[in-house]
């Protein structure tokens, strides 16, 4: 932090901006422990001069760096107001927000603030929030639409944010019960060879669900509920031949469904009842020669009345950072060779 008076003149050509943060917000709160936000800040502007002396932050520099500056600590007041403290991620992603306006590559008007203070479901001590525009818009698509696909890779909140959902929906008494299914790719020979029952073949393909629903809910409350048939968790096999009324139904690793299926599933909605499918189609697991009815879906439902489809990237990824860096590489090998997870679509790995 590099404290200077607030009464320095711009070079010829550039901007300045001065900001006041109010009284009630502890500098710490805006500047981070350490100063970690404002250095997140000044990496992001390398060519603004950014100053703090007291509560007064001063920016210098292009007229649009200062300005996006000026917005940014705007924002992060608007969040604070709210009592959520400003973190380094929700920085980064606030600017990448803002960015995204500036340049016209972002389609909506949300604001940084209206992203990060949604909250969906406040559960055991926290509150489970989008983090990413893309995020909010898919989390306002399933309050909107009947039917909601949510696409996109690993580890950006796509069965996370529909689980809150669905708790949220069954709390509210806007339905009665959540189904919560998979297909389990390998409930065919090979898992045959497993030891154990049916159930507990099954079982480990359900695991993540299970682990999403003790995030939410208390878990002593979990088999009171599965017992009474609140929580169904089972193989998406299961849903044959029911019809599915007044429920929030999810259908998670949509990519592992035959297009067969994935209309089966489809037909089981009843009354007063909601669907989300989560799928990741950069990771099908079918056996070769069997199309992902994630992916036949979209050509067939696109545009269909009371159906969306929410499509997230690896600028949604909220595990480690380096996790969207991986997304973003196998896209770029995929592009550049013709392949599909680094291999190609016969299911051989490409040789050079």
């Amino acid at each position: 932090m590099t404290q200077t008076p607030t009464g320095r003149t711009p070079a010829q050509g550039q901007a300045r901006a001065q900001f006041t943060v109010p009284a009630q917000h502890p500098m710490v709160s805006v500047l981070g422990s350490g100063d970690s936000l404002l250095r997140v800040i000044e990496k992001a502007f390398p060519a603004a001069d950014i100053h703090v002396r007291g509560n007064e932050i001063s920016a210098t520099g292009a007229a649009a760096d200062v300005a996006l500056v000026q917005r940014l600590f705007d924002e992060m007041m608007l969040v604070l107001r709210t009592g959520q403290p400003m973190t380094e991620d929700a920085v980064e992603r606030s600017i990448a927000m803002l960015r995204a306006s500036e340049n016209g590559t972002s389609d909506g008007q949300e604001t940084p603030a209206e992203v990060l203070t949604q909250n969906i479901l406040s559960s055991r001590g926290r509150t489970i929030r989008p983090k990413t525009l893309n995020q909010k818009r898919y989390v306002d698509a399933i309050d909107k639409h009947t039917i909601v696909f949510g696409i996109g890779p690993a580890g950006t909140g796509k069965t996370y944010l529909a689980m809150a959902k669905a708790v949220q929906a069954l709390q509210s008494k806007q339905v009665n019960r959540i189904i919560l299914t998979r297909p389990a790719v390998e409930a065919g020979e090979r898992l045959g060879f497993l030891p154990g029952t049916l159930y507990e073949k099954i079982d480990p393909y359900l695991r993540p669900l299970y682990d999403a629903l003790h995030d939410m809910l208390d878990p002593d409350s979990i088999p009171r509920l599965m017992a009474a048939g609140t929580i169904e968790v089972a193989p998406l096999a299961y849903m044959r031949g029911r019809t599915l009324n007044d429920a929030f139904i999810i259908l998670d690793e949509a990519q592992n469904t035959s297009p067969e299926q994935m209309k089966m599933f489809l037909t089981r909605l009843g009354f007063d009842s909601k669907i989300v499918i989560t799928g990741d189609v950069t990771q099908v697991d079918l056996p070769n020669g069997t199309k992902s009815g994630l992916r036949q879906v979209q050509d067939i439902l696109e545009g269909v009345e009371d159906v969306h489809f929410s499509r997230l990237s690896s600028q949604d990824v909220v595990r480690h950072k380096l996790v969207g860096r991986i997304v973003d590489a196998y896209e770029k090998y995929d592009t550049e060779n013709g392949t599909e997870n680094g291999t190609h679509k016969g299911g051989r790995t490409k040789r050079k």
